[in-house]
């Protein structure tokens, strides 16, 4: 293989893996829990920092998806997804960051993910432990679809020939690893 294909190859593999990454990453900060869309009774004024919230990274909505999570999350706490979605609000409106994180800062996403389940327990008169439990396999859920979506779109790629299946290997063992995208928690 000529100089010039093997560079083009490798540098359509480092596009197609930082592009994976990307929309791992995404995927990972938009669904690490479930996120409501605001209902007529209530406001919508969620930060992109922490799960459940109604706007994606980007300060989008989360439209469709976020109504089907929280939905989910109602179904696995056996509760109405009205009284769900409210609770979520109230806990969106009380911890609303002031300014955002200094760059390169994080939020502490456990943290955040404690007090939610400590409030939405609170909210909804159920135990705590079976709300964290809840979060967490939808998380788990989430995570599956994600990697099996990333697993079609390399098997893709290999079979096209834009990747070989070592590449395919290798951008799979790094998002698994959290070396790009948002892989390992």
């Amino acid at each position: 293989m000529s100089r010039r294909k093997r560079i083009a190859l490798g540098l359509s593999a480092t596009a197609l893996a930082v592009g994976a990454g990307i929309g791992v990453a995404g995927m990972a900060s938009a669904t690490t829990t479930p996120t409501p869309t605001p209902s007529a009774s209530s406001s919508a004024s969620p930060d992109s920092t922490s799960p459940m919230e109604g706007k994606g990274r980007h300060g989008g909505r989360g439209g469709e998806r976020g109504v089907a999570q929280a939905s989910a999350l109602a179904e696995k706490l056996g509760v109405e997804e009205a009284k769900v979605t409210e609770a979520l609000q109230a806990f969106r409106e009380a911890n609303k960051p002031t300014s955002p994180p200094a760059d390169g800062e994080k939020p502490d996403a456990a943290a955040r993910d404690a007090e939610l389940a400590k409030s939405l327990a609170e909210s909804l008169g159920i135990e705590e432990a079976k709300v964290t439990a809840a979060l967490e396999e939808l998380r788990t859920e989430a995570r599956a679809e994600k990697a099996a979506a990333l697993k079609t779109r390399l098997d893709k790629a290999v079979s096209d020939g834009i990747l070989t299946q070592e590449e395919a290997d290798a951008v799979t063992k790094a998002v698994e690893k959290g070396v790009i995208g948002g892989g390992g928690r």
